[in-house]
Protein backbone atom coordinates (compact mmCIF):
# COMPACT_ATOMS: atom_id res chain seq x y z
CA UNK A 1 0.00 0.00 0.00
CA UNK A 2 1.34 3.09 -1.16
CA UNK A 3 2.16 5.92 2.07
CA UNK A 4 -0.58 8.47 1.50
CA UNK A 5 1.59 11.10 2.83
CA UNK A 6 3.19 11.18 -0.27
CA UNK A 7 0.34 13.07 -1.88
CA UNK A 8 0.16 16.03 0.27
CA UNK A 9 0.73 19.24 -1.00
CA UNK A 10 4.66 20.23 -1.00
CA UNK A 11 3.37 23.20 1.51
CA UNK A 12 1.93 20.87 4.33
CA UNK A 13 4.87 18.60 3.85
CA UNK A 14 7.77 21.34 4.25
CA UNK A 15 4.99 22.49 7.37
CA UNK A 16 5.92 19.05 9.15
CA UNK A 17 9.38 20.55 9.64
CA UNK A 18 8.87 23.90 10.22
CA UNK A 19 9.53 25.86 13.21
CA UNK A 20 8.21 26.59 16.05
CA UNK A 21 5.19 29.29 16.15
CA UNK A 22 6.72 31.30 19.09
CA UNK A 23 9.56 32.36 17.06
CA UNK A 24 10.77 35.79 16.48
CA UNK A 25 12.62 37.48 13.21
CA UNK A 26 16.21 38.76 13.94
CA UNK A 27 17.23 38.64 10.17
CA UNK A 28 15.67 39.47 6.92
CA UNK A 29 16.47 40.67 3.64
CA UNK A 30 15.50 40.53 0.21
CA UNK A 31 18.65 38.20 -2.18
CA UNK A 32 18.26 38.27 -6.06
CA UNK A 33 17.07 34.65 -5.69
CA UNK A 34 14.52 34.88 -2.74
CA UNK A 35 13.87 36.22 1.33
CA UNK A 36 16.63 35.23 3.52
CA UNK A 37 15.23 35.08 6.77
CA UNK A 38 16.59 34.28 10.56
CA UNK A 39 14.20 33.25 13.45
CA UNK A 40 15.27 32.26 16.53
CA UNK A 41 12.66 30.41 19.34
CA UNK A 42 12.55 27.73 21.70
CA UNK A 43 16.55 27.66 21.93
CA UNK A 44 17.28 27.31 18.39
CA UNK A 45 18.34 29.56 15.96
CA UNK A 46 16.92 29.00 11.93
CA UNK A 47 17.81 30.24 8.42
CA UNK A 48 14.19 30.13 6.17
CA UNK A 49 13.01 31.10 3.19
CA UNK A 50 9.60 31.63 4.06
CA UNK A 51 7.47 33.58 6.74
CA UNK A 52 7.40 32.00 9.44
CA UNK A 53 9.23 29.24 8.51
CA UNK A 54 5.82 28.41 7.17
CA UNK A 55 8.00 26.05 4.23
CA UNK A 56 10.63 24.74 6.24
CA UNK A 57 13.56 25.34 7.51
CA UNK A 58 17.19 25.43 6.25
CA UNK A 59 19.07 25.47 8.69
CA UNK A 60 19.22 25.42 12.12
CA UNK A 61 21.46 25.88 15.02
CA UNK A 62 20.90 24.84 19.21
CA UNK A 63 21.71 28.08 20.65
CA UNK A 64 23.09 26.51 23.85
CA UNK A 65 25.12 24.23 21.98
CA UNK A 66 26.03 25.69 18.12
CA UNK A 67 27.87 21.82 17.66
CA UNK A 68 24.99 20.10 18.61
CA UNK A 69 22.64 19.14 15.35
CA UNK A 70 19.45 20.54 15.47
CA UNK A 71 17.64 18.87 12.50
CA UNK A 72 17.47 14.97 11.53
CA UNK A 73 18.62 14.82 8.03
CA UNK A 74 22.02 16.35 8.82
CA UNK A 75 22.59 13.35 11.03
CA UNK A 76 21.97 10.87 7.90
CA UNK A 77 23.58 13.07 5.18
CA UNK A 78 26.51 12.84 7.75
CA UNK A 79 26.18 8.92 8.12
CA UNK A 80 26.50 8.95 4.36
CA UNK A 81 29.58 10.69 3.54
CA UNK A 82 31.18 9.09 6.44
CA UNK A 83 30.21 5.15 6.55
CA UNK A 84 29.90 4.41 3.10
CA UNK A 85 32.89 5.94 0.75
CA UNK A 86 36.38 2.96 0.80
CA UNK A 87 38.50 5.39 2.56
CA UNK A 88 38.12 8.52 4.63
CA UNK A 89 37.18 11.24 2.27
CA UNK A 90 39.74 13.72 1.39
CA UNK A 91 37.78 15.83 -1.05
CA UNK A 92 34.16 17.00 -0.50
CA UNK A 93 31.39 18.97 -2.72
CA UNK A 94 28.33 20.25 -1.20
CA UNK A 95 25.83 21.62 -3.23
CA UNK A 96 24.05 24.29 -1.20
CA UNK A 97 25.37 25.61 1.72
CA UNK A 98 22.51 26.95 4.11
CA UNK A 99 23.84 27.90 7.19
CA UNK A 100 27.13 25.44 7.18
CA UNK A 101 26.30 23.53 9.36
CA UNK A 102 27.75 20.24 7.87
CA UNK A 103 30.53 21.89 6.07
CA UNK A 104 31.39 23.67 9.84
CA UNK A 105 31.54 19.65 11.14
CA UNK A 106 33.32 18.45 8.32
CA UNK A 107 36.03 20.83 8.50
CA UNK A 108 36.77 19.69 12.41
CA UNK A 109 35.68 16.09 11.70
CA UNK A 110 38.37 16.10 8.33
CA UNK A 111 40.87 18.40 9.12
CA UNK A 112 42.94 17.79 5.97
CA UNK A 113 40.55 17.06 3.48
CA UNK A 114 40.03 19.88 0.86
CA UNK A 115 35.75 20.46 0.98
CA UNK A 116 34.08 22.89 -1.48
CA UNK A 117 30.77 24.63 -1.18
CA UNK A 118 28.58 25.53 -4.49
CA UNK A 119 25.92 28.19 -3.32
CA UNK A 120 24.47 30.28 -5.67
CA UNK A 121 23.06 33.22 -3.12
CA UNK A 122 25.71 35.57 -1.40
CA UNK A 123 23.09 36.69 0.70
CA UNK A 124 22.92 33.02 2.13
CA UNK A 125 26.59 33.33 2.42
CA UNK A 126 27.00 36.61 4.54
CA UNK A 127 24.03 35.03 6.50
CA UNK A 128 25.54 31.52 7.35
CA UNK A 129 28.63 33.52 8.46
CA UNK A 130 26.78 36.64 10.35
CA UNK A 131 24.25 33.87 12.58
CA UNK A 132 25.58 30.26 12.27
CA UNK A 133 29.53 30.53 12.66
CA UNK A 134 29.94 29.94 9.47
CA UNK A 135 33.93 30.45 8.35
CA UNK A 136 35.85 29.86 5.18
CA UNK A 137 39.63 28.96 4.98
CA UNK A 138 41.87 27.30 2.34
CA UNK A 139 40.51 24.07 3.21
CA UNK A 140 37.04 25.28 3.00
CA UNK A 141 35.80 27.21 0.57
CA UNK A 142 32.33 28.75 -0.81
CA UNK A 143 32.07 29.19 -4.86
CA UNK A 144 29.15 31.36 -5.43
CA UNK A 145 27.53 29.96 -8.27
CA UNK A 146 24.99 27.72 -9.56
CA UNK A 147 25.63 24.16 -8.25
CA UNK A 148 24.98 22.75 -11.62
CA UNK A 149 27.21 25.50 -12.75
CA UNK A 150 29.77 24.25 -10.63
CA UNK A 151 29.38 20.68 -11.65
CA UNK A 152 29.74 21.61 -15.18
CA UNK A 153 32.98 23.63 -14.63
CA UNK A 154 34.63 21.02 -12.48
CA UNK A 155 34.41 18.31 -15.44
CA UNK A 156 35.99 20.50 -17.40
CA UNK A 157 38.70 20.87 -14.96
CA UNK A 158 39.09 17.49 -13.85
CA UNK A 159 37.94 17.25 -10.58
CA UNK A 160 37.02 14.58 -8.89
CA UNK A 161 35.54 14.07 -5.33
CA UNK A 162 35.42 11.25 -2.53
CA UNK A 163 31.71 12.70 -1.31
CA UNK A 164 29.24 15.07 -3.01
CA UNK A 165 26.34 16.06 -0.98
CA UNK A 166 23.53 17.50 -3.23
CA UNK A 167 21.18 19.75 -0.32
CA UNK A 168 19.97 22.73 -2.65
CA UNK A 169 16.71 24.30 -1.74
CA UNK A 170 14.86 27.21 -2.86
CA UNK A 171 11.54 28.44 -1.63
CA UNK A 172 9.78 25.72 -2.41
CA UNK A 173 11.91 22.31 -3.44
CA UNK A 174 14.62 21.26 -4.90
CA UNK A 175 15.40 23.26 -8.03
CA UNK A 176 14.02 21.49 -10.76
CA UNK A 177 17.59 21.16 -12.71
CA UNK A 178 19.22 19.31 -9.95
CA UNK A 179 16.69 16.73 -10.12
CA UNK A 180 17.15 15.31 -13.11
CA UNK A 181 18.92 12.51 -14.65
CA UNK A 182 21.49 14.21 -16.64
CA UNK A 183 22.24 16.61 -13.72
CA UNK A 184 22.88 13.43 -11.84
CA UNK A 185 24.56 11.58 -14.67
CA UNK A 186 27.26 14.84 -14.46
CA UNK A 187 27.57 14.70 -10.72
CA UNK A 188 28.55 11.11 -11.15
CA UNK A 189 31.60 11.78 -13.11
CA UNK A 190 32.53 13.78 -11.03
CA UNK A 191 33.37 11.04 -8.29
CA UNK A 192 36.41 9.39 -7.77
CA UNK A 193 36.67 5.71 -7.67
CA UNK A 194 34.97 4.29 -4.44
CA UNK A 195 33.18 8.26 -4.35
CA UNK A 196 30.12 8.51 -2.97
CA UNK A 197 26.78 10.42 -3.97
CA UNK A 198 24.13 12.02 -1.16
CA UNK A 199 21.00 13.52 -2.04
CA UNK A 200 18.74 15.42 0.81
CA UNK A 201 15.24 15.07 -0.69
CA UNK A 202 12.00 14.36 1.43
CA UNK A 203 10.17 11.48 2.52
CA UNK A 204 6.92 12.33 1.35
CA UNK A 205 6.23 14.54 -1.61
CA UNK A 206 4.39 14.05 -5.10
CA UNK A 207 7.75 13.54 -6.71
CA UNK A 208 8.71 10.40 -4.63
CA UNK A 209 8.17 7.66 -6.95
CA UNK A 210 10.29 9.91 -9.82
CA UNK A 211 12.89 11.05 -7.66
CA UNK A 212 13.13 7.39 -6.95
CA UNK A 213 13.56 6.39 -10.38
CA UNK A 214 15.67 8.73 -11.74
CA UNK A 215 18.27 8.04 -9.03
CA UNK A 216 17.97 4.30 -10.09
CA UNK A 217 18.66 4.71 -13.47
CA UNK A 218 21.34 6.48 -13.12
CA UNK A 219 23.04 4.42 -9.86
CA UNK A 220 21.18 1.30 -9.71
CA UNK A 221 20.70 0.09 -5.94
CA UNK A 222 21.08 2.98 -3.45
CA UNK A 223 20.57 3.50 0.51
CA UNK A 224 16.71 5.02 1.16
CA UNK A 225 17.28 6.77 4.84
CA UNK A 226 14.31 8.15 5.81
CA UNK A 227 12.48 10.55 8.59
CA UNK A 228 10.82 13.34 8.08
CA UNK A 229 13.66 13.85 5.06
CA UNK A 230 14.45 11.40 3.24
CA UNK A 231 18.59 11.15 2.32
CA UNK A 232 19.98 8.61 -0.86
CA UNK A 233 23.29 7.64 -0.40
CA UNK A 234 24.68 5.97 -3.93
CA UNK A 235 28.00 4.88 -5.22
CA UNK A 236 28.35 3.93 -8.26
CA UNK A 237 31.52 1.15 -7.10
CA UNK A 238 28.84 -0.87 -5.19
CA UNK A 239 27.59 -0.11 -1.88
CA UNK A 240 29.12 -1.28 1.60
CA UNK A 241 28.21 -4.21 3.41
CA UNK A 242 26.09 -4.05 6.42
CA UNK A 243 30.07 -5.14 8.37
CA UNK A 244 31.49 -2.33 6.38
CA UNK A 245 29.39 0.00 7.64
CA UNK A 246 29.53 -0.80 11.10
CA UNK A 247 33.32 -0.73 10.69
CA UNK A 248 33.57 2.57 9.44
CA UNK A 249 30.71 4.27 11.59
CA UNK A 250 32.86 2.90 14.55
CA UNK A 251 35.51 5.10 13.83
CA UNK A 252 34.23 7.85 14.25
CA UNK A 253 31.37 7.33 17.08
CA UNK A 254 33.45 9.04 19.66
CA UNK A 255 33.58 12.38 17.25
CA UNK A 256 29.91 12.39 16.39
CA UNK A 257 28.51 12.33 19.99
CA UNK A 258 29.57 15.56 20.23
CA UNK A 259 27.67 16.91 17.68
CA UNK A 260 24.68 14.61 18.84
CA UNK A 261 25.09 12.07 16.33
CA UNK A 262 24.35 8.68 18.07
CA UNK A 263 25.80 6.28 15.12
CA UNK A 264 23.21 3.21 16.52
CA UNK A 265 20.24 5.29 15.39
CA UNK A 266 21.54 6.38 12.07
CA UNK A 267 22.84 2.77 11.08
CA UNK A 268 19.38 0.94 10.76
CA UNK A 269 18.09 3.92 8.97
CA UNK A 270 20.06 2.33 5.53
CA UNK A 271 18.23 0.26 3.58
CA UNK A 272 18.03 -0.74 -0.21
CA UNK A 273 14.30 -1.57 0.38
CA UNK A 274 12.38 -0.35 -2.78
CA UNK A 275 8.99 1.25 -1.72
CA UNK A 276 7.95 3.46 -4.49
CA UNK A 277 6.65 2.49 -7.81
CA UNK A 278 9.31 1.49 -10.50
CA UNK A 279 7.40 2.62 -13.26
CA UNK A 280 7.22 6.03 -12.54
CA UNK A 281 8.88 8.42 -15.45
CA UNK A 282 12.52 9.40 -14.87
CA UNK A 283 12.44 13.20 -14.48
CA UNK A 284 14.85 14.85 -17.18
CA UNK A 285 15.90 17.94 -18.63
CA UNK A 286 12.94 17.91 -20.82
CA UNK A 287 10.61 16.25 -18.29
CA UNK A 288 11.02 18.57 -15.30
CA UNK A 289 9.56 18.48 -11.29
CA UNK A 290 7.45 21.40 -12.55
CA UNK A 291 5.28 19.67 -14.69
CA UNK A 292 4.36 17.48 -11.66
CA UNK A 293 4.27 20.41 -8.99
CA UNK A 294 2.03 22.13 -11.15
CA UNK A 295 -0.99 19.59 -12.26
Amino acid sequence: MKNPMRWLPLALLFAACAAPAQQKLVHEERSLYREVLVYEGDGERCMCFTRQCRIGRQSCINLNDPKHFALNYTRMALGGILFTGEKKPQRVLIVGLGGGTIPTALREILPDAQIDVAEIDPAVTRVAKEYFGFRTDPKLEVFEMDGRVYVKRSIREGKKYDAILLDAFDQEYIPEHLLTQEFLEEVKSLLAPGGVLIGNTFSSSKLYDHESTTYAAVYKTFFNLKTANRVIVARPAGLPTEKELRDRALQYELVLRGYGVDIYDVLPLFTTRVDWDTKARVLTDQFSPSNLLNR
